[in-house]
């Protein structure tokens, strides 16, 4: 089981603090620091780059397809993967109608299919190969002459279809709100055996774990409204995120965290919340879970 960090690259952040975090996960252990698109923020892909002090392996979860065209996206990892000397890992992903339609005025056309066009065009070029495509939605005839290490590819697959392009053309997935049943039962037999199943979770080492599963809620009720998400928690028999969030003791904490690899997820990510002294906790107790 490899454990990381998702390090929080918001617009409030700073170079600085973005930077300490990442030096703070590896210092704690961790195998590897991971950004996403937040609205308003930071890059999720040039951060990478102003983190020389960062675990081994650093990776976005995820950059949305719809606004990069993929010659773009394999321009800008390329050149991450060279600055950070190779310790790039691309996760992306379509995103959801409510933030590539309603926010960007982008059309919304078949996830799906755009995301297995997008990587046929991609995956050759992170291998510096020539692309010649014409599909659907991209039409390519280039090639990038950016010397770097070919970096691996995860999309954001949860349901069939993605799952399906995940297990043809990417590394693996990165999934949220799922919990350890969901992996072993749905995630895992839909992939190959050599994929990664990469899992987000939130974490809160607290004594009041129904008092943090209702705040959860309240500021992540818009995950109720995007059909993506209300799918997997469906599937799971979930009735929101907080469902999912693994709250408790340190033991607690530890019991539902094993659960995870046992349930056959190669990768968990971690998203402590709570004030520092609890983030901190949560944060330090993870590498200690899956020590040795």
């Amino acid at each position: 089981m490899r454990i990381g960090q998702h390090i929080i690259t918001a617009g409030s952040a700073t170079v600085a603090e973005f930077g300490a975090h990442a030096a703070e996960a590896k210092a704690r252990g961790y195998d590897s620091g991971w950004t996403n698109q937040q609205p308003g923020g930071w890059d999720p892909i040039a951060v990478l780059a102003a983190m020389p002090d960062s675990p081994p392996e650093l990776g976005t979860a995820v950059v949305p397809t719809y606004p990069r065209h993929p010659v773009v996206m394999a321009t800008e990892a390329l050149s991450t993967q060279a600055l950070t000397g190779g310790k790039l890992t691309l996760g992306i992903g379509p995103s959801h109608e409510w933030a590539m339609t309603g926010q960007l005025g982008l059309p919304y056309a078949s996830p799906a299919r755009h995301t297995r066009e997008y990587l046929e065009v991609l995956r050759p070029l992170l291998r510096g190969e020539h692309v010649k495509y014409a599909g659907r939605f991209f039409t390519v005839d280039t090639q990038l002459a950016i010397s770097a290490p070919e970096p691996p590819v995860l999309i954001s697959a949860l349901g069939p279809r993605m799952l399906d392009v995940a297990r043809e053309l990417a590394d693996g997935t990165i999934a949220l709100w799922v919990q350890p049943g969901l992996v072993a039962d749905y995630l895992v037999p839909r992939l190959g055996d050599d994929s990664r199943v990469v899992v987000m979770v939130t974490v809160s080492i607290t004594t009041d774990p129904g008092g943090v599963r209702e705040n959860f809620a309240r500021e992540l009720a818009i995950v109720n409204e995007l059909p993506a998400y209300r799918a997997i928690l469906d599937r799971g028999g979930l009735s929101g995120p907080a469902d999912t969030v693994i709250a408790g003791n340190d033991e607690e904490v530890a019991a539902e965290l094993r659960r995870f690899a046992d349930a056959g997820a190669t990768d968990l990510v971690v998203n402590a919340i709570g004030d520092p002294g609890e983030r901190a906790r949560a944060l330090d107790l993870v590498p200690q879970v899956f020590a040795g």
